[in-house]
């Protein structure tokens, strides 16, 4: 054995470190990466500090929707994907309209705890009923769409662990919010729930990692269909067209006759009178 042969992974090495590689990046983007903690955090947290400050529901409201957008602008300006910066106009923007018509700050956050709370019942849901919500995310970007359902176990195992993971924890973290939306008051409230953006996030997309890390890779059912593509093309180039084989009236067919039986074909032979 060479050292290059000792220093050199293995096919199966390769494709397994290409794999957890692809599912890292896949998981990031999926949850919007340290920047979709940005977006969704410092609206919250400049809406309760001005409050905390101010005591003027307006004036935190419009500030909080006014560095969403300018987030939002920026993601734009730099050509980056929009579908975190969108969600999070869009909480900010409900959670301010519902603070100032009620004239109860409590409500700027009403929004998002709704959309945290329906979030954890989908996730519970969907592994209850096999098809756990990682694993549909995930899927397409991983090129494995849903063959873990079938045809990879040890994937199915690690995307339902994964969505039960996310599914209990933001469950929690609704018990802590809600009781405090109903009796706490809104200073208490949002700080709480700044409290509670980051860690429970990171908890989970830390979970997912580490069940994904110890699953089989991925199965690459695009790269599947392509290959049998492939295969499909070269197998009608190659065979020949069974008229070829079979038409009397082709060049060459009535000489390799004359050669084999030594007598012309009938419409060849000289009329008989």
């Amino acid at each position: 054995m060479t050292p290059d042969d000792k220093t050199t992974p293995t096919g199966h090495r390769a494709a397994a470190a290409d794999s957890r590689a692809a599912a890292d990046t896949a998981l990031l983007e999926a949850f919007g990466g340290v920047r979709g903690m940005v977006d969704t955090t410092v609206p919250g947290l400049v809406f309760v500090l001005l409050y905390t400050i101010k005591r003027d529901i307006h004036l935190a409201a419009i500030a909080a929707l006014g560095l969403t957008v300018l987030l939002g602008l920026a993601r734009l300006v730099r050509k980056e994907t929009l579908k975190h910066a969108f969600s999070g106009v869009f909480g900010v923007a409900f959670g301010a309209v519902f603070a100032m018509m009620s004239g109860d700050a409590k409500n700027f956050y009403l929004p998002g705890m709704l959309y945290t709370l329906g979030l954890a019942v989908a996730y519970v849901l969907s592994a209850l009923f096999r098809y756990p919500l990682i694993g549909v995310l995930l899927g397409p970007m991983l090129k494995e769409n849903l063959s873990w359902r079938t045809r990879n176990p040890g994937r199915f195992r690690a995307y339902t662990r994964a969505t039960w993971a996310w599914g209990l924890i933001l469950l929690a973290k609704s018990a802590v919010l809600f009781p405090l939306y109903w009796w706490g008051d809104a200073t208490q409230l949002g700080w709480v729930k700044v409290a509670l953006g980051i860690p429970p996030f990171l908890l989970c997309v830390y979970l997912t990692w580490i069940f994904l890390a110890k699953a089989p890779p991925p199965i690459d059912v695009i790269a599947e269909m392509e290959a049998e593509e492939k295969a499909e093309r070269e197998r009608e180039r190659g065979t020949p067209d069974a008229g070829q084989a079979t038409d009397p009236l082709l060049p060459g067919w009535t000489d390799r006759i004359v050669s084999e039986t030594g007598t012309e074909p009938a419409d060849r032979q000289p009329p008989r009178h």
